[in-house]
C-alpha cells in the first residue's frame, strides 16, 4: 500500500529542524521578509508556500523559530493572512504532514457538528503505522487522546468504520496466512454478512476490509468479482449508507488504487454547486507527497489536470498557492 504520510520526516524529534541546508534558511528568510512590516507580501508567500515540499515543509515549520526567536510560523501565518481560504492554505502548507493532519481534524471537529466528508479523509485509508503516527501526534499537540475525541463527536456505522481504523488492526501481510483460500473464505463471509442476510452485519464488513492488507484486499477483491460479479466497493455501496459508505469505500480503494482515489477525493470537493474549498485544500494539504501521480490520475479519469480543475473552480491568491503546489510537487 501507498503511504501518503512521509513517516521519516515526521518521526523527527520535535524542536529541532534536523539538517540545515542553505535552501531551508532562504526560505525561512524569505517568509520572514514577505511579513515584515505592515501587511504581508501575499505574492511573496504563496513563491516560497508554492515551492516547498513536504520534506521542506518539516524543515521550514523546525527552522524557522531557531531563527527568528522562537516565532511559530503557523501562528505567524494566522496573524498576517487569517483564517480565510487562503490563510488555511498558508497554514497547512507550512506545517510538516502530521501536524497540518491534526489541524484539519481539529477544525472538523470545531464548534457544532462534525464535518464527517473530511474527517474520514484523514483517519481512514492509512496503514498501522500512520495511523500510530497520526495518534502521536494528536497527544503531543494536546495532551488528550483522538479515540476519546472522535468518541463523543461521531455515532452508528460511521463511528464503526473510524474507529475500526483508528485503532490500526490491519494486519501485516503474510503469505502464508493471507492465501488465496483465505481470500475465497472472506469473500463468502462479507457476502453473507451483506447481501446474503436480511439486515447488514456492518462490523463484520467494516472488520474484514480494515483487517486486511492491501496486498491480499487485492486478492480478496478479484475473489469476491470471480464469485459474486462485482468488487467490494460496489458491495459496500450496496449495503451501507451516508458517510459510512463514502468512508468505507475511500478506505477499500486508498489500499487498492490510492492515486485514483485521492483525485476522486479532489473532484468531489469540486462537484456540485459551488467549491468546498475546505476540503479542496486538506486534499492538496494531504496529498501532497505523491500529488504528481495524483494529478496524473486525474488527468486520466477526468481529461483535465488537477490545475486546471483548480483554475476554474477558485481564484486569487487561493487560486495561484494551491496551484503552486500541485505544479512544484515531488515525484
Amino acid at each position: 500500500m501507498v503511504s501518503f504520510y512521509p513517516t521519516v520526516v515526521i518521526e523527527a524529534k520535535p524542536g529541532s529542524s534536523g539538517e540545515v541546508r542553505p535552501a531551508i534558511d532562504e526560505a525561512c528568510e524569505s517568509i520572514h521578509k514577505a511579513t515584515k512590516g505592515w501587511g504581508a507580501d501575499k505574492s511573496g508567500l504563496i513563491n516560497v508556500v508554492g515551492g516547498l515540499s513536504p520534506s521542506d515543509r518539516f524543515h521550514v515549520f523546525r527552522r524557522y523559530p531557531e531563527i527568528y526567536g522562537g516565532q511559530d510560523l503557523n501562528d505567524l501565518m494566522k496573524s498576517e493572512v487569517g483564517s480565510n481560504d487562503f490563510g488555511l492554505a498558508l497554514q497547512l502548507l507550512t506545517l510538516p504532514n502530521d501536524l497540518a493532519d491534526v489541524k484539519i481534524i481539529k477544525k472538523c471537529t470545531a464548534g457544532l457538528g462534525t464535518t464527517e466528508h473530511v474527517l474520514y479523509q484523514v483517519i481512514c485509508g492509512r496503514t498501522t503505522k500512520d495511523i500510530d503516527l497520526l495518534k502521536k501526534a494528536w497527544f503531543n499537540k494536546y495532551s488528550s487522546d483522538l479515540g476519546l475525541l472522535l468518541a463523543s463527536e461521531l455515532s452508528g456505522d460511521f463511528k464503526l468504520i473510524m474507529f475500526a481504523c483508528l485503532q490500526g488492526i490491519e494486519q501485516e501481510y503474510d503469505t502464508a496466512f493471507h492465501t488465496q483460500e483465505k481470500a475465497e473464505a472472506d469473500a463468502e463471509m462479507f457476502y453473507k454478512a451483506g447481501q446474503k442476510r436480511w439486515g447488514t452485519d456492518e462490523q463484520k464488513l467494516i472488520n474484514i476490509i480494515c483487517h486486511s492488507p492491501a496486498e491480499y484486499l487485492r486478492v480478496l477483491n478479484y475473489a469476491y468479482v470471480d464469485k459474486y460479479g462485482y468488487n467490494l466497493a460496489k458491495a459496500l455501496e450496496k449495503e451501507l449508507g451516508g458517510d459510512a459508505r463514502e468512508a468505507a469505500i475511500y478506505h477499500v480503494n486508498m489500499k487498492l488504487k490510492p492515486y485514483e482515489a485521492a483525485a476522486a477525493q479532489i473532484k468531489k470537493a469540486c462537484a456540485g454547486f459551488g467549491t468546498d474549498e475546505f476540503a479542496l485544500t486538506c486534499c492538496i494539504a494531504q496529498y501532497h507527497l505523491f500529488l504528481k501521480k495524483v494529478d496524473e490520475a486525474h488527468s486520466k479519469a477526468y481529461d483535465k489536470s488537477i490545475s486546471k480543475r483548480i483554475a476554474s473552480e477558485v481564484g486569487g491568491n487561493f487560486k495561484k498557492v494551491l496551484t503552486a503546489i500541485v505544479e512544484n510537487a515531488p515525484y
